[in-house]
């Protein structure tokens, strides 16, 4: 559940043109998305089996194929930065877009705007790099901005650990609550662990990358940002659910 007008308020607090490079790149995946044969809304790619075939090709070029990136194929080298802004379903762009506008805006504040798209590149690709050498041998082709966000959240964690999180639990009968947002990363960083220590390498949530984006993001701001300021009191609310 999303409190729209905190998540808005800490998106322009601070800056002048708001967060530019998170709104950038929700603009490149939606844009992307839309134009992609996943979408469906393009009549050039077909229907039926023809458009299966488009969407089968679409993730083979442009994701991460673990087997041909550990084989050193020189274009499967760009494809952890590419598979950032590939999608596999209307539901998967919404949920990384939602996650990344709330979470990304304050995290771009914090880094600024040329260091937080450097941040967000590379912990995505190492993301989606650790998952291909855990499972190098797999033909599975692994697409989406999940290691990426990942590692917003990890950052975030360390940068605003106090900040109020709104979110909705199961085992609370999804009631709205309100909690420090170290109380609902670490729960979302746990069911991650403990989801990806259950997974293969087979379709699915690729929860490995999950853990790896959010551990690298959250090393990265403790390296970074250790020596200066954090934001202990309270900030604007934000929004957690259960995975990005």
């Amino acid at each position: 559940m999303i409190d729209w007008r905190g998540a808005a308020l800490g998106a322009w607090r601070g800056t002048r043109g708001g967060p530019t490079v998170t709104y950038a790149l929700i603009a490149a995946c939606c844009l992307l998305f839309v134009l992609s044969p996943v979408s469906g809304l393009s009549p050039g790619h077909g229907t039926g089996d023809e458009l299966l075939a488009a969407q089968g090709a679409y993730f083979r070029r442009w994701g991460v194929v673990p087997a041909e990136l550990m084989n050193g194929d020189p274009r499967a080298l760009l494809t952890p930065l590419t598979a950032l802004f590939v999608h596999g379903s209307w539901l998967h762009l919404l949920g990384n877009m939602l996650f990344l506008y709330v979470f990304g805006a304050m995290a771009e504040e914090r880094m600024g705007p040329v260091e937080f798209c450097l941040f967000y590149l590379g912990t995505g690709y190492l993301a989606l790099l650790g998952y291909a050498v855990a499972h190098a041998d797999s033909e599975q082709t692994l697409v989406g901005a999940s290691g990426a966000i990942s590692a917003v959240l990890g950052a975030f964690l360390f940068l605003f650990p106090r900040s109020r999180v709104t979110s909705l639990f199961p085992f609370l009968f999804f009631l709205p609550l309100r909690f420090p947002a170290w109380i609902v990363l670490i729960f979302w960083f746990t069911l991650q662990w403990m989801a990806a220590r259950a997974a293969g390498a087979g379709p699915g949530v690729a929860y490995l990358a999950h853990v790896v984006g959010f551990s690298v993001g959250f090393l990265y701001a403790w390296g970074r940002f250790r020596g200066g300021d954090r934001v202990k009191a309270p900030a604007a609310a934000t929004e957690g659910e259960t995975q990005p």
